[in-house]
């Protein structure tokens, strides 16, 4: 008989186990409050699983200008170890978040605060920690950026929801992030975290405050996108939301989540105009402003809207002729895709061989393609393929300094040499809109 040895119990699995049980004690009571967490929070399993995490999601330096590959080249033990003293001793204090801005689809810049790596580390080995907490008390109806739960999800249960539902709320709420009240948050917290440690912790990251172009500026409303911990603080915040909705609401229409993004289903109009006027009064008790021009109600029978990178309109149906729901790529994100193809196949880059253009492709190719193959998405990732083979065609005979038309047969053979991907593969989508 062969003996088979046992698995060396990784520091994954000892977080996983702590996770497991200290999201079954809140499930066993919704009102119980923790006290002894943070000394779990610098565990070495729970500090070397926060690593690894943050490695693998990558991303740049904070204002220290310390990089994850610097981390690595000195010891992370060494890094890890210094962490644990710090929050053992209680001389730990983030450093503020350096700031950046990404451009936007419509033209405008989005700001993204980057903490240091050190201070991403304790943060996500703090949300390890609090995260079952919270988890045992969220709704179904929630899916942004929590365990198990995708974008596709709740563009799956959105689909679902309109084929008896013809008014859409289409709520936008402006500057989320940078307007979440603090001691709102920190008294939502409050409700299942009793352990002060913890609190100053997470009051620290909120009061850190931002670095733009050398000057330091005080956060005393909202938290910065891009902090590991604030996905999960947003979710507390607008966990409100759900459970207004949930508890005395949810006859008016039915509540779909992804973090700050969320739309209301309803069957009528009536019920529409009222969850609109219901949800800026939950939205007044949170200290939220709703977008007076992005936030509509949406008539299904004449209109559509976008969601997710989704737009969805109702369109009848060949086989039974009712007006069914569909769902297919946005114009902002076909956009969006469009210029990334254009990047990697600009004449600029001629110096790059056409394999390494068509890797980079491939990538963008099959990254978009996977997020958006559940829709109704046929005649859009044709479209794109030609936009591919338009591009690929320009740029190879730049390449070789030659003029005219590819031959068809020809030039499929040459990109499948290299291994071209495509958006359109038989049995990829679903029908066609």
């Amino acid at each position: 008989m062969t003996v088979h040895a046992e698995r060396p119990i990784t520091p994954q699995d000892k977080s996983r186990e702590l996770q497991r049980k200290l999201y079954l004690e809140a499930k066993r009571s919704r009102n119980r409050r923790f006290h002894a967490l943070y000394d779990r929070i610098f565990r070495p399993d729970i500090l070397r699983q926060a690593w690894e995490e943050v490695r693998r999601n990558g991303g740049g330096a904070g204002q220290d200008g310390v990089t994850i590959e610097e981390v690595v080249r000195e010891g992370v033990e060494r890094f890890l170890g210094q962490i644990e003293q710090d929050l053992k001793a209680g001389t730990y204090r983030p450093k503020p978040v350096l700031r950046v801005y990404i451009p936007k689809a419509d033209g405008r810049q989005r700001p993204l605060g980057i903490p240091t790596v050190r201070d991403r580390v304790v943060q996500q080995a703090c949300k390890l920690v609090i995260e079952p907490i919270f988890e045992a008390n969220f709704r179904e109806n929630s899916y942004g950026f929590r365990p198990k739960r995708s974008a596709q999800q709740a563009v799956a249960e959105v689909k679902k929801a309109l084929i008896t539902g013809w008014w859409v709320v289409d709520a936008d709420i402006q500057s989320y992030f940078d307007t979440i009240d603090h001691s709102m948050l920190m008294s939502l917290l409050k409700r299942r975290i009793s352990d002060r440690r913890v609190l100053k912790l997470l009051r620290q990251w909120l009061e850190a405050g931002v670095l733009e172009d050398g000057v330091r500026n005080a956060t005393e409303i909202g938290s910065p996108q891009g902090g590991v911990i604030s996905p999960l603080l947003a979710n507390i915040y607008l966990h409100v939301l759900d459970m207004y909705w949930a508890e005395r609401y949810s006859s008016l229409g039915k509540l779909i989540r992804y973090a700050d993004d969320y739309v209301i289903i309803c069957r009528t109009r009536q019920n529409a105009e009222t969850a609109l006027q219901t949800v800026k009064q939950i939205m007044a008790i949170l200290k939220l402003t709703l977008h007076p021009t992005k936030t509509r109600v949406v008539d299904m029978g004449q209109e559509g809207f976008d969601f997710l990178g989704f737009h969805f309109h109702k369109k009848k149906s060949k086989k039974s002729g009712k007006l069914l729901p569909y769902n297919w790529p946005a114009p902002k994100a076909m956009k969006a895709v469009r210029s990334k193809i254009h990047f990697i196949t600009e004449r600029k880059r001629l110096s790059n061989s056409l394999t390494e253009v068509i890797k980079f492709l491939n990538r963008a190719i099959r990254g978009w393609r996977n997020y958006f193959r559940s829709g109704n998405c046929t005649l859009k990732f044709q479209q794109l393929d030609r936009y591919v083979r338009n591009r690929l065609e320009q740029w190879v005979r730049s390449k070789q300094g030659s003029r005219g038309h590819w031959n068809e047969r020809a030039f499929r053979d040459l990109m499948a040499q290299h291994g071209l991907e495509y958006f359109y593969l038989p049995g990829v989508c679903a029908v066609k809109p």
